[in-house]
């Protein structure tokens, strides 16, 4: 995997539902995770990929230096080991978080 950002160009709203099937047909486990308005997290890593997917609101992620604003469809991949900062927008955020099994 590599860190990538892809913006949802859809005409129509993200489903969840459909979201985590997609997910789940990658091979990832999934959870769903929320966060309240401005909620921070300090520089960390995974010891696994990880793909965030947006639902509803909105997460600014921190990688290298730079500033990635998230929004509802839009998705992360995060590599394993990648360090990164995620603070959510000012009405929280809903997100489904996918994880593949350590390689």
């Amino acid at each position: 995997m590599r860190f990538e950002v892809q913006r949802w160009d859809r005409a129509v709203d993200p489903d969840e539902a459909s979201l985590r099937t997609t997910l789940q047909r990658e091979g990832y486990s999934v959870f769903a995770w929320s966060d309240r308005a401005g909620a921070t997290y300090e520089p960390h890593v995974h010891d696994h990929d990880e793909s965030i997917w947006i639902c509803a609101g909105e997460m600014t992620f921190g990688v290298d230096g730079d500033d990635f604003s998230l929004r509802a469809g839009d998705r992360l991949m995060l590599p394993l080991g990648t360090v990164h900062t995620a603070v959510a927008g000012s009405e929280g955020a809903s997100y489904l978080v996918g994880q593949l099994p350590r390689r």
